[in-house]
């Protein structure tokens, strides 16, 4: 692997998720936590929710999504951003088929494009966290008890009556468990808003609140199916997040799927310091 003062780059989203894309086929480039938090600036990079490196495994041959926090943190993986992912290697022309199977650091992970351009992603099934009976969530005066579930990110769903009662999320919402999130956790702040279909807003660890977040948007879908007593997940539901709107379901299998869109947007070249 070797540092470089210039990369390739794409820029996309997935319902207003972000992502800066580094495409790196030969698995060449080696990113600091510090570039990658330099490349997600806002003000003074290309800004992102975080940074996807797309790079392939040797032997196998298997495309392989890196996917980094935009404070340089490692995560499991990113629902919005596999369908991103998935778009640009289309984009590139390095892959065009209907369903593709790809590496994450939460294993092999499996997309489907439709005919409509959005793209489905297998999320696995939902694993329950023991939070205990005294978790909350609190923001400000106000705090919710919490449902504790990884997908495979860890996430920590509560039930409000208005998404403005999550405040502005400019800081991470209190947390209360017996050490059940040890590397931190997501907040999602769910309301109803008719048969099978929920908003949410979401604070995203390593990030801030972001438009959308695809693992949140499973994790949301489980708790709220369960909450409003409405069990049949096989049926789609809708989320809609402050960047538009996706959609889940729950296969025969268990697994979650998630389906949404993904556009690139830019493509060009940036320096990249120390």
């Amino acid at each position: 692997m070797k540092t470089v003062d210039t990369l390739p780059f794409l820029k996309g989203h997935g319902s207003g998720n972000d992502f800066v894309l580094i495409p790196d086929l030969e698995n060449e480039y080696v990113l600091t936590a510090s570039q990658v938090s330099a490349l997600c600036d806002r003000h003074f990079g290309l800004g992102g929710d975080g940074l996807i490196r797309i790079t392939r495994d040797a032997a196998s041959g298997t495309f392989v999504m890196d996917y980094r926090n935009a404070d340089g943190s490692l995560a499991e993986m990113c629902g919005n951003g596999a369908r991103v992912f998935m778009r640009a290697l289309q984009y590139l022309n390095f892959w065009d088929g209907e369903d593709l199977e790809f590496e994450t650091r939460a294993g092999l992970i499996r997309g489907v494009l439709h005919s409509d351009g959005s793209i489905s992603i297998d999320m696995g099934p939902i694993e329950l966290v023991e939070v205990g009976a005294e978790a909350q969530v609190t923001v400000g005066e106000r705090s919710w008890p919490l449902v504790g579930v990884r997908v495979p990110n860890p996430h920590a769903v509560v039930f409000v009556d208005d998404l403005t009662h999550a405040g502005s999320l400019l800081e991470a919402p209190n947390v209360t468990t017996a050490g059940a999130f040890p590397d931190g956790v997501n907040v999602e702040f769910v309301t109803k808003r008719g048969d099978r279909h929920v908003a949410m807003r979401v604070y995203e660890r390593g990030v801030g609140e972001t438009l959308s977040c695809g693992t949140g948007a499973c994790a949301t879908v489980w708790a709220a199916s369960r909450h409003f007593n409405e069990h049949n997940t096989h049926d789609e539901w809708r989320v809609d997040v402050p960047g538009g709107t996706v959609f889940v379901r729950q296969d025969a299998r268990g697994h979650l799927v998630l389906r949404g869109p993904a556009v690139i947007v830019a493509q060009g070249q940036v320096h990249v310091g120390v």
